[in-house]
């Protein structure tokens, strides 16, 4: 009976993956799709391979999404089906009409829920509760910040070469063309810092899930549960995304290849710094807000 409800956890944590792709994952390729530096294909391919390749760089925030919220010992394959189900019943309905939000906190939210009706708030673990909400309240002041920061120097340094060209001005479609290259690297940045973070929620799910039904002693995430959570991320992506991606590209502001290549840039350095520390965040919030 155990192994049956291991792998319905597996499934589950998969789909809300899936989910997790549709949603947040298509952050991450937004700006680049909406200032056609990237086709909506060649996007998908580039946010598949680094959101993979990010996955394998540390487990920080699987481990604290696995046994940092709530108590370990309480933690039951039922305790983790209800709780995915409540996450991927959110989830599924923000992206079918197109709202960004963050998959991440959905889900840390379903955990809680089972938690508090089973044991009460002493189940919650304090430490790492606070450790997300500091994380969720600086991440997108910070993303906001730094992308300010970032633009005006941009800005300040065309106008630099312009000012200084020895030929003729510098064309505003030289300008958009290079940071459309440019965001090529800023949005291999962005999924690789995404795949540090985001995809790491199914993987801590799951391993947590084997460590409770006996098939794992210590929180050490199998290679098949890193590459099963990222393949089912890039399918969430390609089939899901476009309605987030119009609602991030286009319905915020009009995004062009500069202001796209800053976004993303800004919002990797926040995004890749929280997940070293293990901090589980809203990457909906940080690549908003740099938007």
């Amino acid at each position: 009976m155990e192994i049956i409800l291991i792998i319905i956890v597996v499934i589950l944590a998969w789909f809300y993956n899936f989910w997790n792709g549709a949603n947040d994952a298509a952050n991450v390729i937004a700006p680049s799709v909406s200032t056609r530096a990237l086709s909506f294909k060649k996007a998908i391919a580039l946010a598949a391979v680094f959101n993979l390749l990010g996955a394998f760089i540390t487990t920080e925030v699987a481990k604290t999404i696995g046994k940092g919220i709530v108590m370990p010992e309480i933690i039951t394959q039922t305790f983790l089906i209800f709780a995915l189900i409540g996450a991927i019943t959110w989830v599924a309905f923000s992206t079918k009409f197109g709202i960004p939000v963050s998959v991440t906190h959905s889900l840390i939210g379903g955990l809680m829920g089972p938690a508090i009706i089973s044991v009460g708030t002493s189940a919650l673990i304090a430490s790492g509760l606070i450790k997300i909400v500091i994380g969720m309240i600086i991440a997108p002041i910070v993303g906001f910040s730094l992308a300010i920061v970032l633009m005006l120097i941009l800005s300040w340094f065309i106008r630099v070469l312009d000012k200084f060209s020895f030929t003729r001005s510098i064309s505003p479609f030289k300008i958009s063309q290079t940071f459309r290259l440019g965001q090529i690297f800023s949005s291999s940045a962005s999924a690789l810092s995404h795949g540090m973070n985001d995809s790491q929620n199914a993987i801590g799910i799951i391993t947590i899930s084997l460590i409770a039904g006996g098939f794992l002693s210590e929180f050490t995430v199998p290679l098949w549960v890193i590459l099963g959570s990222g393949l089912f991320m890039a399918t969430g992506t390609y089939f899901g995304g476009q309605a987030v991606i119009r609602s991030l590209g286009r319905k915020i502001y009009k995004i062009r290849p500069i202001h796209g290549f800053s976004a993303q840039t800004s919002s990797a350095i926040i995004i890749g710094i929280q997940s070293l520390a293990g901090i589980p965040l809203s990457t909906t919030q940080v690549i908003s807000s740099a938007i």
